[in-house]
Parts: structure tokens; sequence; C-alpha cells
């Protein structure tokens, strides 16, 4: 049992592993948050409650003049009230107000974890891997009642938390804001941690002390975006990757969101996150119910690496879903960069052939075979095959890569439409558009309005009679814009602001439909690079294209910075040419793989320009990878060296068995007599020797390589050494 009730003095008692999260009702009627940290048994309440009224509060029993929520740490506030801070929830009522006054009415506790309709969310495969926690709130008033779900796994230091609101009343009610977690701090004595970036320098680490006032991170673009991750922390001021509490949340939703902190006049911190309420409302009929997404909290008293490790084995064994959860991954060569929209059959299957020669297992046809697609200018939703380009159509052009001993994957982009296209000029309306206003482009783009069914028929038949028609091993899924001009024409007037959530609802079901009916593919999804990298992605296609800057040193900092949340198996990770087509910068082949093996490896490049030795060195890269994929996928990362601190970066993954190891270590820029740098590795057993692999068979303590370390003699700038070590015995 993972979740303690005590009925009598209504105390909620949640326990992981390693942790508990506790709360009580006050008063009798208000939900009450009082820890979240390192696992204790239940305290003293009245010890672990402080209560005093502070100055301009309003007091909030008429009988206790002492007692203000305003003071209170709780669990799902509410606006309009004597709680001055930021709400958790806002709904409009039919007269016209907005006080919302949520009472205890009941709990119960479920057995296992129940899914979330319609929207994606971690999972258990046996109902003891953990227990779940349902509390009632309730407004006798306006007859509103909100339940707060809670899941702690029993052997994971995690617990997941989403909310459904009801209308149990005879009149329709506007929810204007939704959140799906509130955690009240009673010291702001933390660092607020996220991943901010932009299209090509995604997910980098910003970390800044707590201050008065909110600091948040939101996005307002309709994906979870480049801009801003749904993820944020907050670790102690002397929070390190091996030491100290960190607070950690995720959001396992895909489009508008927003999260934050707010530091109140006595130094409180009170942490969110949920759906954005920018362009958001819902009208919720009598007996309707909405339901909020998922987040997933995490706590560790052992520092940012213990936070990261346990998101890791959350999501690559209880988010991602299929055969290629736990299945390793094909090598791959995509033809982008290679090609981009210039190719005919014959000059594809001349670099299939050539990848198959080098050892790789896939080759991935992008952009550019449908409709009349020879430039981004045309063709989006014409998913029909050029024929000019392909005269055997998609089917023969994969029989024939097949005839090659590997695999043949396809990019699709659904979700968007050309103006110039068939599909846009039989069905104008099919956009996200505002009557009246132009339609303005992205990438020469506009993007289907997944809120209507007949649109998200046609994406799920367009796209399946590709996939069934053609032995397509792996599809990547891509998305090329953001949204402007929200509206439906599918929505009267008063469910407008409903688009941008009822879209991304309309997307879960086009995923779940092509997915689960093509189980044998491999699903990787992608918008422009790591645009939407986040959990709600990761629960229907369990790898992402991490970023479309595929520089090796650029990609140092955004898969450093990935790896926060999101373990090394969700990330497409691949060597491109030089100089790089984003940075123009010129780095070794052999750290551009070395820096792509920490991810599900391939390579974008034109296979057909390499030397003799260029190829060569790929049969080496892609003999160790084959070998490192039995194991890192699912291995331990522990984070060495940061790129965002210094001119060195450095990682290493563990196996579960602790019988394997894989280490790298990368130096940015030259430095000319720089002293005696080491590799010091971690999580090794002291005792035990461990045999350096593919050298001369060196062998060391544990102990000696955690404490003395391996020299580290890099000349020149962009270097990289690697390390694969096998415990004996």
């Amino acid at each position: 049992m993972s979740i303690f009730s005590d009925q009598e003095k209504k105390v909620f008692h949640l326990q992981t592993k390693h942790t508990s999260y506790i709360m009580q009702v006050v008063r009798g009627k208000y939900l009450a948050h009082v820890y979240w940290g390192k696992k204790i048994h239940t305290p003293d309440m009245e010890n672990a409650q402080l209560n005093r009224l502070i100055g301009f509060s309003a007091t909030t029993d008429n009988e206790d003049k002492t007692y203000s929520l305003d003071f209170v740490c709780q669990e799902y506030p509410t606006g309009c009230g004597t709680d001055f801070r930021i709400p958790a929830v806002s709904v409009l009522f039919e007269d016209g107000s907005r006080n919302l006054q949520l009472l205890y009415r009941d709990s119960r506790v479920i057995k296992g974890k129940p899914g979330l309709e319609g929207l994606p969310a971690t999972y258990v495969e046996s109902e003891e891997e953990a227990d779940t926690l349902v509390l009632t709130l309730y407004d006798p008033v306006q007859q509103l009642a909100v339940e707060l779900m809670y899941t702690a796994y029993s052997e994971l230091d995690v617990i997941t938390r989403s909310v459904r609101i009801i209308n149990e009343g005879n009149r329709a009610v506007v929810l204007e804001k939704v959140l799906s977690a509130n955690v009240d701090f009673e010291t702001s004595e933390y660092d607020l941690i996220t991943l901010p970036g932009a299209w090509g320098r995604e997910r980098h680490i910003e970390r800044t002390p707590l201050r008065s006032g909110v600091q948040s991170v939101e996005s307002r673009r309709g994906a979870s975006s480049h801009q801003n991750n749904p993820f944020l922390a907050l670790a102690g001021r002397d929070t390190t990757e091996t030491a100290g509490d960190v607070y950690a949340f995720n959001f396992v939703y895909s489009g508008n969101f927003t999260a934050g902190v707010e530091v109140d006049q006595i130094f409180k911190a009170r942490a969110y996150m949920g759906l954005n309420d920018y362009d958001f409302s819902w009208i919720l009929e009598p007996g309707e119910s909405f339901q909020a997404p998922e987040v997933v909290m995490v706590y560790s008293g052992n520092g940012l690496g213990e936070m990261s490790r346990t998101f890791h084995d959350l999501y690559r064994s209880r988010l991602v879903r299929g055969r290629y959860r736990d299945e390793a991954r094909p090598i791959l060569a995509n033809n982008w960069e290679a090609t981009y929209f210039d190719f005919d059959e014959e000059k594809i299957l001349a670099l299939a052939k050539e990848a198959a020669d080098l050892g790789i297992e896939l080759f991935v046809l992008d952009d550019g075979w449908f409709g009349k697609r020879n430039s981004d200018t045309c063709s989006l939703g014409d998913w029909f095959v050029n024929e000019e380009k392909l005269p055997g159509g998609i089917t023969g052009l994969a029989s024939r890569i097949r005839e090659y001993g590997i695999q043949f994957g396809l990019w699709f982009e659904p979700e968007m439409v050309s103006p110039d296209s068939d599909l846009y000029r039989s069905h104008p309306d099919w956009c996200i558009h505002v009557p009246g206003r132009e339609r303005t482009e992205c990438r020469n783009q506009l993007t289907l309005d997944l809120s209507r069914q007949e649109v998200r028929d046609y994406i799920v038949e367009s796209v399946s009679c590709i996939l069934d028609t053609a032995d397509i091993s792996y599809v990547k899924w891509d998305m090329n814009r953001h949204m402007t001009e929200l509206g439906s024409a599918g929505l009267d007037s008063r469910r407008q602001k409903e688009m941008p959530h009822r879209y991304m609802l309309g997307l879960y079901e086009v995923l779940e439909r092509v997915v689960s009916s093509h189980p044998d593919v491999l699903f990787e999804s992608c918008s422009g690079g790591g645009g939407r990298f986040d959990p709600g992605m990761l629960y229907y296609m369990p790898q992402t294209w991490t970023s479309d800057d595929t520089d090796a040193v650029e990609r140092l900092y955004i898969q450093y910075g990935t790896s926060l949340a999101y373990p090394v198996s969700s990330m497409g990770s691949h060597v491109s040419a030089v100089p790089n087509h984003q940075a123009a910068r010129v780095t070794s082949l052999a750290m551009r793989g070395d820096v792509a093996m920490s991810g599900n490896f391939g390579y974008e490049l034109d296979l057909m320009q390499m030397t003799q030795e260029e190829k060569d060195f790929v049969r080496i890269q892609i003999g160790l990878y084959k070998d490192l994929r039995t194991f890192v996928p699912s291995a331990d990362m522990y984070r060495l060296q940061s790129p965002f601190e210094g001119n060195h970066t450095a990682w290493m993954f563990v196996s579960k068995d602790g019988m394997d190891i894989y280490a790298a270590y990368f130096q940015i820029l030259c430095e000319v007599n720089p002293g005696i740098r080491r590799m010091r590795f971690t999580a090794l057993d002291p005792d035990a020797v461990y045999e350096v692999l593919g050298e001369g068979g060196e062998c060391y303590r544990g102990d000696e390589l955690m404490e003395i370390g391996l020299v580290v003699d890099l000349h020149g700038d962009f270097q990289s050494r690697i390390w694969r070590l096998r415990k004996k015995g």
C-alpha cells in the first residue's frame, strides 16, 4: 500500500520508495498541503501545520479572526476569496461571478492507476505498482465538483497528479483556468531550473534564485515549443548533481502550458503547472466533466542526477508504449541533408545501397516524395506519391530498398496544409483561421484544424493508406509551424477559445488511431526538430528528433539539457555533414559520432560524398553503437561535467546490472598548456575490477577509476574521447 488514509483525522499520506507526500483537511473543509520530501512517519499535524494571520489578509473563518487562506499551504487554491496568490482554477458562473469555494467532500483509494480519457498519461502494468488517491472537493453553492487524482508509484519516487472538474449543477459554467498541480512551500530558498531555448537551441539549462513575485515559463504557440519546455524544478541553493533537494514537475501535454513559481509577501513559494489560460476557456454543460492533463512530480534528496534517473526510468518503462519501448532501435540514414527536395528514385536507391553496405539498418526518405513537392511551397496535405520522382511509387521503392537487406522509413507532416494543394482548394475551411482575417503562413503552410472530426479522419485515412500498402518500418511525424489566427469553422462563437485544447485532443486521437493500427512501425516525432519534445508525444512515439541543429558542439548543450528530464532512448541523434548546415562549424567525424551515440544513432548526410577512410570509420562507429544499444538506452545516466559551466563536457552510462559502462568526454576549444585533465567515473563498485575494452585490455579497480580517474589528453578544437568498460567476474 502506497497511500495511507486516516479518515478520522482526514490525513492522507502518500509514500513512494523513498519519499512522502502528506495532506490534511483543516477546519473540517479546506485541503491543506503538509509535506513533500524524504520518506517520514506521519508527523504531528499541529507541529507540521502552521497558522497565522498576516497583514492585509482577510480572515477565512468569521469565528476565528486569526485564520486566513492567504497563509495556508494549499493543494488546489481558488481565487476571488481570501487567498490572493495565483489560483489553480477559475470558473465563470452564470451570475457573472468567479467566486469559487472548494470544500472537502470525500476520498477514495484505488489500486493501480486509471487512465485519463483522451489524454496521454503514465501507466502501470500491474495494480501492485501504484495506488491512486482521489480527493473530491465541492462548491455547494455552485454545485461544482473537483476531483484531484494522485498516484504514488511504489518502486519509483514519482507522484502524478491530474484534475477532473464535474458540473453537478443545472446551469452551464465556463472554465477559464485549469491547472493540474499546485504545491505550496513554506520557504522560497530555492533556485528555479527551467529548459528554455529557440529553434536549433532547444532545452538549454537556466538556473536562477527565486525572487519575490512570479517567475514562469509558458507556451502560447499551440505546441509545447522550442522556446520553453513544460518542465521546471526547484532546487536547494547548494544542490548539485549528486547532493541536495530538488522538486521537479513535468507536464504530460504537447500544447499551450504554463508553469511557474510565485513568491509571496512572507517568502513562501507556490509552484504550479497546467494548461495555459491564454486563449483558453471551456463551456461545461450540466452533467459534463473536463479532464485536465497529468503532471509528473519527482522529489530527489540526492541531487539533480537522481531526479533525472527517476524521470528516465518512469518514461522509458511506464510512459513509452509498444514494441519499441524495450526493443533496440535501428541505425538509420536520412536523405534530407544529402538531397533536400532534389532527388529521383535512382538517387535514393544509390543512397540506400550505400547505407546498407556501411551496415546501416534503416533508410529514411524525408520530405519531397508526394504531390508536386519540389520545394516547401506546395502539396502538404496531398498524400499521394509523386510518380515523376518515384515511378514505382512508395510500394515499389520500399520493396527495392528491402532487397538491400535494410528497412525503409518515410517522412510525413500530416497536421499541415499548403495553400497550393489539392486539399486546400477542396477544403479551404479545414485550416485554423478567423473569417475575414488574412491567413498568415509559416514555411508556406497553414495548420489543419484537428478539432474537426472530418479533418482527423482524413489524416488517419491518408497516412494509413500509405502505411498499409508499402513495407514501411519507420515514420518521422513532423510539424513545422505554430498556430496563428486561432479560430475554427467547426465551433460556434462561444467555443472558439476551446479550439487550442480541442486541437490537442484531436491530435492525440489521430496518433492513437494511427499508432495502434500499425504496431510494428517505429514512430519518431518532430517539430522543426525539438519543438514538441514533451511527455505527451512520447506516449505515442518512443523517440523525438532532438533538434534540427545537428552540430556536435551545439548538441552537447541540447542533449545535456534534454537529459534533465528525458532519457537518451527518447533522443534522435545523428551524424551530419561538415561544415554543419546550421552552425557552419567543422568538427571531426569521431566527435560527431561520439555525441550522436548518446541517443538513437544515425546519419544525416550524403553518404556518396564520403571518402573511403570515412566509410571505414563509419563502419567502426556502427559496430560500436550496435554493442552500446544493448544497454545504454536502459542504463543509468550520470552527468559528470556540464557544457554550461566550462569548456568540457562529460557523461557516462552504467547498465542496470552494473556490468557495462559507456563514458564520453568532450573538449570544445583547445587550450595551450592546459594542465592535467582526468575522466573521473562514478557509480562503480569500488572493489571490482573493470576492463577497458577495445584498447590494450587495461584493468582498473573501481575506486581508482572514481577517485583518480583516467588521463584525458586531447589536442585541438572539438575533440572527444570515449571509453567502453566491462566489470570482470
